[in-house]
């Protein structure tokens, strides 16, 4: 698999180069801060949920997913057919997600991918696949990653670690609204019963579990505003670039 990044340029300044690592659990808003940091600051942004997604798409589109679960033997000889690419959209200006070529940025967003990814993401050959990559996406600075095991696994010496976390019900009614927004019929039961379900795979797995790291910085943002949000970013980044 290989990934291509071909945007921003890094803002020069007298602020140091670092990695930022933002983790926690789903629907806390983390990549929304992630890609807002990241156009304020020049970074590179990289959306590693939308990785695993890409890999859960690829799943559901070639039928490795099916009523009696994932054909796992068949997604690892195929592992080497995905190629999962960011490519900056000039409209939103931030980086969409592509698969072999496709743009499929609305596509693994959707309920049915929701419902896989985290099964998906357990496998040990797809993190340890994905983790490579995001490891050679980063060896430069200069980036932005969120995900589960970004601050623990992918970068354990980032600069700037942060876990966010909010309710369920906060973060059950975020997805809602963001899936009804896009006019996608869902169910708030059916969602919030996801993202519960969601912890618990992530939290549990055997291969890098979702954890604050010792060091990383936490951010309950249940009853912030997105700018709210931003502003307490771009501060500890601040505090952590000019040291």
């Amino acid at each position: 698999m290989t990934s291509h990044i071909p945007y921003l340029e890094l803002h020069t300044s007298n602020m140091k180069l670092i990695t930022i690592a933002i983790d926690g659990h789903s629907s806390c808003g983390k990549s929304t801060m992630a890609k807002d940091l990241a156009k304020e600051i020049g970074y590179i942004y990289i959306d590693t949920g939308a990785m695993y997604r890409a890999v859960t798409l690829y799943s559901l589109q070639h039928g490795l997913i099916t009523d009696a679960g994932i054909n796992e033997e068949a997604l690892r000889q195929e592992m080497s057919d995905i190629m999962i690419t960011f490519q900056l959209n000039v409209e939103t200006g931030r980086p969409d997600t592509y698969l072999n070529g496709v743009c499929v940025e609305k596509e693994i967003r959707t309920m049915e991918v929701s419902k896989y990814v985290s099964p998906i993401a357990t496998l040990g050959f797809v993190r340890e696949a994905m983790v490579d990559l995001q490891r050679l996406m980063g060896e430069a600075k200069g980036v932005i990653m969120d995900g589960r095991d970004i601050g623990t696994v992918v970068f354990p010496d980032a600069e700037l670690k942060v876990f966010v976390t909010a309710s369920v019900d906060v973060r059950a009614q975020r997805r809602y609204d963001e899936l009804t927004a896009k006019g996608e019929k869902c169910s708030l039961d059916e969602i919030r019963a996801n993202v519960i379900e969601r912890d618990r795979i992530d939290s549990t797995r055997a291969i890098s579990p979702l954890r604050q790291a010792d060091d990383a910085i936490v951010l309950d943002n249940s009853n912030m505003t997105i700018p709210e949000q931003k502003a307490w970013l771009l501060e500890q980044y601040r505090r952590v670039a000019s040291e």
